[in-house]
This record gives structure tokens, sequence and C-alpha cells, in this order.
């Protein structure tokens, strides 16, 4: 019968040795310390023109390099985050197992045990007898304190009659993305996983209507958390958090690698503007890629009155060769109609020193706001992406108001 069903497999490739899969939904999970970390996602296509789609609650991720043949088995390539999925098929073609490898630094790998079963199946089945959530219970706004995070952040999360439970966390550094899972009426699961990072929240509904849970990152990290229910739970001032150097030094004297591989010093005349903004960000960080689709809109809208923007990458390897790569596609990915220089790597504090006209970086993206003359004039330290819903909007119209605010005073000087 294996024989038999390999034999299949085999006559369903084409001359090249590619072959197709079942067409719809899998459940897909990645084996780390907290269990199985769930995700959905969906094939189609055909042999050598293969597709699959990874599902976070709302949020749709095509995955951009997929092949699958009968030398290699499948492989899922994430290149904007240096990040690999490799797996067998079984004969049946129904399953997958292998392994997720991401680059972490210039010579570290995360990697982690990797399966997918084929068919409509729950993301986190229920427990036999478990009781069904009460929506009031877990619906809404959290004040969320991380074991290892001295700043406090936000949970906010929706859950239905039928235990589909999605949300996100907000914190300083950035939030959490799509995150999505199941409650009963007493635990909560939500997981994520995009190419970049593999998250798996779970959480525990105490009698007094308190949270508590733990969260994985990736192959080793592990905290607990808890929180308390509160409507009016909030992050401090992002645009508080990073202040100017008291020793501004001159933009002329701060120079970086553009794509090409030319010194170019900030105070290049390309790269003026009557308003600018300096985004400090990695093709790694998610929330980088978040904000960069801000950007594009941002730049369509406004570049013709004079906004100029420009990413400084600080990346993984340290390799400058591979780092560009990176950037390269994080330009094609984001349809980057602005200048990307490679500013250094992303430890925070040499970052720091490759960019001193801040006091600190704190987070990947940051985005600084200059005005025409090139001082500082607003910082805003991570990023709200689109999971945060209200949260991403309020963050969008402030942005819009320093740049307009920006673009005012450089018309007035004229």
């Amino acid at each position: 019968m294996l024989l038999a069903a390999a034999l299949a497999l085999v006559q369903l490739a084409d001359a090249q040795g590619n072959f197709a899969l079942p067409h719809g939904q899998w459940r897909a999970w990645l084996d780390v310390p907290g269990g199985e970390l769930p995700f959905k996602m969906e094939t189609r296509g055909t042999a050598g023109a293969l597709e699959f789609t990874i599902f976070n609650g709302s949020e749709a991720i095509p995955v951009t390099n997929v092949s699958a043949t009968i030398a290699d088995g499948v492989r899922l390539g994430f290149p904007h985050y240096d990040s690999e999925i490799r797996a067998l098929t079984s004969f049946e073609g129904a399953r997958l197992d292998g392994t997720w490898r991401k680059r972490r630094g210039p010579n570290t790998w995360t990697e982690i045990p990797f399966h997918a079963m084929f068919g409509e199946q729950t993301r986190f089945p229920a427990a036999e007898n478990a009781a069904a959530p009460d929506p009031a219970a877990w619906t809404g706004r959290w004040a969320v304190r991380f074991e290892a995070a001295a700043d406090p952040a936000v949970g906010v999360f929706f859950v239905r009659e039928d235990g589909f439970a999605q949300g996100t966390f907000l914190t300083t550094l950035g939030d959490y993305r799509f995150l999505a899972g199941s409650a009963t009426a007493t635990t909560l699961r939500l997981s994520t996983f995009d190419g970049a990072h593999a998250f798996l929240f779970g959480a525990t509904l105490a009698a007094d209507g308190s949270m508590s849970g733990d969260f994985w990152s990736g192959a080793t990290h592990h905290e607990t958390w808890t929180a308390q229910r509160d409507p009016s739970a909030a992050l401090p001032d992002a645009f508080a958090e990073v202040t100017p150097s008291a020793e501004t030094p001159s933009l002329s004297a701060l120079k970086y690698l553009d794509l090409e591989g030319v010194e170019r010093a900030l105070d290049d005349p390309a790269f003026a503007g009557k308003a600018r903004v300096i985004s400090l960000m990695g093709s790694w960080c998610p929330n980088c890629n978040d904000e960069a689709q801000l950007w594009a809109e941002l730049h369509a809208r406004y570049a013709e009155r004079g906004l100029s923007i420009l990413s400084l990458g600080f990346e993984l390897s340290g390799d400058s060769e591979r780092d560009t790569e990176q950037l390269r596609r994080f330009r094609d990915r984001h349809g980057a109609r602005w200048p990307i220089l490679l500013a250094g790597t992303a430890d925070k504090e040499a970052a720091a020193r490759a960019f001193p006209l801040l006091t600190r970086i704190k987070s990947f993206p940051t985005a600084v706001f200059l005005d025409a003359s090139g001082r500082v004039r607003a910082i805003h330290s991570g990023f709200a992406g689109p999971a945060t819903g209200i949260e991403h909007e309020r963050q969008r119209l402030a942005y819009e108001r320093i740049i307009e605010e920006l673009l005012a005073e450089s018309s007035k000087e004229e």
C-alpha cells in the first residue's frame, strides 16, 4: 500500500520532478518547549506552481518562495526574513515533517521541528468536556505585566461563544502582531507564526477575573505574565521614550553604505526635504515590515509636497554583502521608492553608536522626524501595527500630523 502511494506521488510529478500537494487547509505546528505552536496553512496550485498561504486569524501571509520536488521535498521560503521551512511529505501526501530555520545573528540560527496535517482542523483542539467560554470574561482591554519586561504591556482580546479567540499584545517595543486561537471558560491559548516570529501564549482565568499565563517565543524563550482587566490600559508615550542627543553631530558626519556599496552622508542633497523621516529598522523585524507599508502610503501621498523618507537598516549577519541583499529584498517587498542604507548590525547599543543623533535606540523600528534644516523634531520608538486596530490608526494620524506641520513650516519660510 505504501509503495503504491509512493508510486502515485511520483506519477503526479512533472518532468522536472515537481509535485503537487492536496488543495485546501492544513493544520501546521512547531514543537516548542511550551508544546505545539499551531498555525493554519492553505495550499493551491499545480506541480511547479504550488502556492502556500499562512493564516493567523484575519491575517493572510502569502509564502513567497515555494517548491515541492521529489529530490528535495517541500521548501517554504521567507527570504525577506532569512528563514525557511524544509519538510518531507508522507507517502499519502497529507502530512509534512521537517524543520523551520531562521537566522538569529551573525553565526546563530533558530531551528525548530515543523509538522503539518492536511484537512480542516481546529488550531487548538478543545480539551474533552471543556466548558464553553463566556465571551465577556475575556473580550476587552487588559493591563499586562510580562515577567522579564520593565515596562507595562496592554492585551487586547476578542472571544466568540464558539471559543474562537484572537487579539494581540502592545508593548513599548512593538506589538505581537496577529494572534489567533481558542478559549474555554477558564483557559485562553493564542499563537502566531509569520516566518520571522513564533509566539505561543497560554492563560488561565482566576475567580477574581484576573489572568496569569505563559509566553514562549521561538525555541528557547519563556516567561510568565499576568493581566488585570482595565479598559483604560495604555502604554507610555512612544514619543517620549527616546530623546535627541545633547551634542548632536552634523549630518555630514553620519555616513552609511547605500545598496550599491557607495558611502553616503545624511546631508546628501538626495536625502533633503521640506520634512524628513529617518526610519531605524531591520529587514528581519516584522514590526519594521508593518511600518514600511505605512511609509509607502505616506511617501505616495506627500513626496511631491517635499517629504523625504530614508530607511537605515540594522541587520543580523554583519556580512555587508548578505545584509545588503536582505535590504534589497525589503525594498522590493514593499515597493519602497525611498533610499535605504546599510547602517550596521541589529545590536541596539552598537546601533546607537552608529546613529548618535539619539540618546539611545530602544526599539526597532524607531522613526525620527526632522525639519528641512535637519533638526530632530520628534522621535517615535516602536510601532503599533495593523493587528492593534485603533492604536494603529492613532499612530498613523500622529505621523500625518507631524509631517503636515513640518511641511507647513517649510512652506512659510520659503
